[in-house]
């Protein structure tokens, strides 16, 4: 999208999220080809097809416990029982079809030809078609007095927008289609929706995982979910990584941190989600096993950069795994909790034990390669290998001195074969679990990348292993879990795609927001008289009239402090700087000129106008002496009236801001007209 020309007045930021509101409009981002036949596309029509069948199967039910309640006959009740029953088996079996599908993790991991554990992505949510033409144009009738029809082109560009939301392409244009489409919802709430009214528009989303459709008329709901989306995108775009290479596993890391910044944005700033898949629960479930694959790549990316037969990097390596293995766990503990135990995927379940299990027999096993492989230190290496292996285990292992142990092959390659024991335990075990899941045993890469793990271990034992071994193979200590990159969650960075307010002809949106009530506007025809026109302008974007002479022209025209000008002889001014309005005034001639006006409700100020009549009716000489009196005046005065009450957030210059200064007291940029 390009931006526009110039920043307006008014450009407003929440929260580090910079939105430009100006003359031009539009996106020229779109999403995929919803008739597109990719594997991606396929699996996602069949969700939205199952997601369609849930909430009609819901519909039924709903109806049927309705029945059963209300009827009172024997026979209609057994009927309706039996038919309830039906349902629920048909809800059932929708219910794990849909869950398989979250299950094909295979539809998004990469195409390479290089062998790599699949990573868990997450299906986008699927939304109804939403029709906005007639309630925003309604809205544009009542509450800001225009032709809602003149809007119907920003009402239909808003709608194609959301409608390539839908389908995001999986890579950065995608993403910014999402972000583009959630940073427009933050005017279309500034100004469509009034604190204490809705718009009468249900946003029905359907959960990611189950299906089950939800629908809210808060906009937040809606922003929520296009959230939830940006952070699925992220966890399909980080699982096709090329995780073979540096840059793939860079990419990975980097996706899958702003896959745990949306979602973990999504837990701390909404509340109260229709849906499961948005609870606290699931979304910390969602952060930590976005962590736990961000970890996972942290040590694929340390076995590419230290494959040389070091044993300070052989070490790093187990305790890198130990770390995997350490946060699998956290994750496995998580799914296993009751709120989410029943709605997560089976298989993501299993898949995580598997992997807690994988990564604790590689950290063993890196563990006996550094004590079988790597030639016992020299003096100058000692020291340092000490150290690091006073570090390395939980427990000191039982036996000699850590210097003998370091030093003496016999000892090292003991140590190494009670390793090689416990990895060979735990990818079995690994191997087991796998074995449980059906749907995991379909996946022939986890398979190969099981099987390969442990065959490998099994070797390395048989090697080690000395038919005139009489000693009885120890239990190896734990390994001390480590990083040396920590798992950053990065937070959604709403700056990096500016857009341009689609309804920015309505007015700035300090003024021109569903939150401001005012009163119809006015045409007031206004002819200069000997002294002008008898009144004081201030501020850009809407000009604000900031004092009306009693019994001048504007004053008996019907002009009023407090008064925004919006047109100048049908010129439209609600994004006029105040120099334009002025050259508007000046260039009339004696036939007038025709001013639209507006006021906002609760901006009058009878006693203050009534006050300063007196100052007023000496005319304009006042206004240019005694200026540092009037200034102190206005310090002391604590009835200083307020002729708009601007809101906390709206960040306006100081040449736009009146904050209630009374007219005797007239600032640089005033003057009388």
């Amino acid at each position: 999208m390009m931006p526009p020309e110039e920043e307006s007045p008014d450009g407003d930021r929440d929260g580090g999220l910079v939105l430009l509101q100006g003359p031009k409009s539009g996106s020229t981002r779109k999403g995929c080809d919803p008739f597109a036949q990719t594997q991606r596309s396929k699996l996602q029509h069949r969700r939205a097809r199952i997601n369609q069948q849930i909430n009609k199967e819901m519909r039924m039910r709903a109806g049927a416990e309705n029945l059963f309640r209300a009827t009172s006959n024997h026979k209609v009740k057994e009927t309706v029982a039996l038919e309830l029953s039906y349902v629920n088996s048909n809800l059932q079996l929708l219910k794990e079809e849909l869950e398989e599908l979250n299950s094909s993790m295979d539809v998004y991991q990469n195409e390479s030809e290089s062998i790599s554990v699949p990573m868990i992505p997450l299906g986008l949510k699927e939304t109804k078609e939403l029709d906005l033409l007639v309630p925003l144009k309604d809205f544009i009738s009542e509450h800001y007095g225009e032709e809602g029809v003149l809007y119907e082109k920003e009402i239909k560009e808003f709608m194609e927008l959301r409608q390539a939301m839908r389908t995001p392409s999986r890579n950065e244009a995608g993403l910014e289609l999402l972000m583009e489409y959630y940073n427009q919802l933050y005017f279309l709430d500034s100004r469509f929706f009034p604190p204490s009214k809705t718009l009468g528009v249900f946003f029905h989303w359907y959960d990611s995982l189950t299906g089950v459709p939800s629908h809210q008329r808060a906009l937040a709901f809606e922003k929520g979910s296009v959230l939830f989306n940006l952070g699925a995108l992220h966890t399909q775009i980080g699982a096709r990584q090329d995780r073979a290479s540096l840059p793939g596993l860079n990419h990975a890391i980097d996706a899958f941190q702003k896959a745990a910044g949306a979602f973990n944005y999504l837990k701390e700033n909404f509340s109260n989600a229709p849906s499961l898949d948005m609870s606290t629960a699931s979304l910390t479930m969602l952060v930590r096993l976005m962590v736990a694959q961000v970890q996972e790549c942290v040590f694929e990316k340390m076995t590419l950069l230290h494959a040389q037969n070091d044993f300070l990097a052989r070490l790093q390596l187990a305790q890198e795994a130990a770390r995997v293995e350490d946060v699998y766990s956290l994750v496995h503990q998580t799914m296993s909790q009751p709120h989410v135990k029943d709605y997560v995927p089976f298989s993501w379940t299993t898949m995580v034990q598997v992997k807690s299990e994988h990564f604790k027999a590689l950290s063993h096993y890196f563990a006996a390669i550094a004590l079988c492989e790597c030639p016992a230190p020299s003096d100058a290496e000692l020291l340092e290998q000490e150290k690091a292996f006073l570090q390395f285990h939980v427990t000191m292992p039982e036996g000699p001195s850590l210097r003998v142990l370091l030093q003496d092959p016999e000892e090292r390659r003991k140590l190494g074969k009670a390793h090689l024991k416990k990895a060979i335990m735990k990818h079995e075990e690994a191997m087991r679990i796998h074995g449980l899941c059906k749907i995991l045993r379909k996946m022939d890469i986890l398979q190969e990348v099981l099987s390969f793990a442990h065959k490998r271990s099994l070797s390395k034992y048989s090697e080690i292993d000395h038919e005139e071994d009489f000693f009885e193979t120890g239990e190896a200590p734990d390994i001390h879990p480590k990083t040396h990159q920590k798992p950053e969650i990065k937070s959604p960075n709403f700056s990096q795609v500016k857009v341009t307010d689609l309804f920015h002809r309505l007015g700035p949106l300090s003024v021109f927001s569903a939150k401001n009530k005012w009163y119809p506007a006015r045409r007031v025809h206004l002819v200069r008289g000997e002294n002008g026109f008898g009144f004081t302008l201030r501020g850009d974007s809407p000009v604000l009239i900031a004092g009306v002479i009693p019994g001048g022209c504007a004053a008996e025209a019907g002009l009023k402090e407090g008064d925004y000008i919006i047109s100048v002889n049908g010129k439209d001014c609600k994004w006029s700087k105040h120099a334009e309005v002025v050259q508007l005034l000046k260039s009339t001639g004696k036939e007038g000129v025709d001013i639209g006006v507006i006021t906002l409700q609760g901006s009058e100020c009878p006693k203050a106008v009534d006050r300063k009549a007196a100052v007023m009716s000496s005319g304009s000489g006042m206004l240019k002496s005694n200026k540092e009196n009037n200034r102190k005046s206005l310090m002391n005065s604590k009835s200083a009236s307020t002729l708009l009450v601007w809101s906390k957030k709206s960040k306006r210059s100081k040449k736009s801001t009146y904050s209630g200064v009374p007219f005797t007291a007239v600032g640089d940029n005033e003057a009388m007209y």
